[in-house]
């Protein structure tokens, strides 16, 4: 029999971190090795226990979720973060996705598709809905950079892409799945995610919102 998803909950709700903890516990494959009410908390809680699995709150007292994030991620051999939130478009957790998270779950995510997540993160596939990710790039792109360098780092990326690469991340930057990627350009689903692996490591992206970014920076994707 296989080793158990660790998981630790973060959370400075006794409520949320009550209801995750029934949620989590219910499940065979899962096993729930701490929580912590802060980052700071957290990071303590972390250290201690290793897990594989961090549900991480952004907005905490002490130390937010953003912040303990950053510092969890820049330790050797980091634990997956899917970030927890009441908001499906928070530009917290954009940037919390841009400084590496593994995804995020809103609060009010059914069970099942909480111990899904968890489950699909820990076997590493970033968990993004695409209707998220479109909702998310949006808030990315409400803001246009003006830093010339990013614009010309993003279409250097894109150059040293192979036609076919580009044109999945140009999807990938309209916010379509991989279904929809897959009907639209006449590929298989496992083509699509054959090409969004190696975009992933040709772009030193974390997810496909970060891939979206690269696009819209370049200026293209979204119409």
């Amino acid at each position: 029999m296989s080793a158990r998803i660790r998981v630790v909950v973060v959370d400075d709700e006794p409520l949320a971190r009550s209801a995750l903890t029934l949620i989590l516990g219910g499940d065979p494959e899962l096993e729930l090795v701490g929580e912590a009410a802060d980052g700071e908390q957290a990071l303590a809680v972390i250290a201690e226990q290793s897990p594989d699995i961090v549900l991480m709150d952004i907005r905490m007292p002490v130390r937010d979720g953003l912040d303990a994030t950053r510092e969890l991620l820049s330790r050797a051999d980091p634990p997956r973060v899917l970030v927890l939130t009441t908001f499906d478009a928070d530009d917290m957790v954009l940037r919390a996705l841009r400084i590496g998270a593994h995804g995020f779950l809103l609060k009010d995510t059914p069970p099942a598709d909480i111990v899904a997540a968890v489950k699909q993160v820990a076997a590493g596939r970033p968990m993004l809905s695409p209707s998220v990710t479109a909702q998310l790039i949006s808030v990315a792109t409400a803001r246009p950079s003006e830093d010339d360098a990013a614009r010309e780092r993003a279409r250097s990326a894109l150059a040293s892409l192979t036609e076919r690469e580009r044109d999945v991340a140009e999807a990938i930057g309209r916010g379509l799945s991989n279904s929809d990627i897959a009907k639209e350009m006449h590929l298989s689903i496992a083509t699509v995610k054959s090409y969004t692996s190696r975009l992933l490591t040709k772009l030193d992206a974390e997810n496909r919102v970060q891939i979206a970014i690269v696009v819209l920076n370049a200026g293209r994707g979204r119409s």
